[in-house]
């Protein structure tokens, strides 16, 4: 896809993509220029490891939204396509 960047300097990302990388308003980016790119990463929450029962379970700093049945499904999909491309040495 394709867009401007204004006068002001900003970018619009277009909805289908902010859709698909999990993007609302408000969301804290993280944006690097590496060897002639410009990336933008949602910025990782902070969590804290705890101990429950035999496993380590990373547990947020803070209040989250809860996933709803449609992330859910979206971070699956996500999932299965990067082991195929692993898989298909993609």
């Amino acid at each position: 896809m394709e867009t401007t960047i204004d006068r002001a300097g900003r970018i619009v990302i277009p909805k289908p993509m902010r859709d698909q990388a999990g993007l609302t308003p408000g969301t804290p980016l993280e944006i690097t220029f590496d060897d002639g790119k410009i990336e933008i990463e949602a910025v990782p929450l902070p969590v804290r490891l705890v101990q429950m029962g035999r496993f380590l379970v990373a547990v947020p700093d803070g209040d989250v939204p809860a996933l709803t049945s449609e992330d859910v499904e979206r971070i699956r999909q996500d999932i299965y396509i990067e082991r195929e491309k692993r898989i298909l040495g993609q």
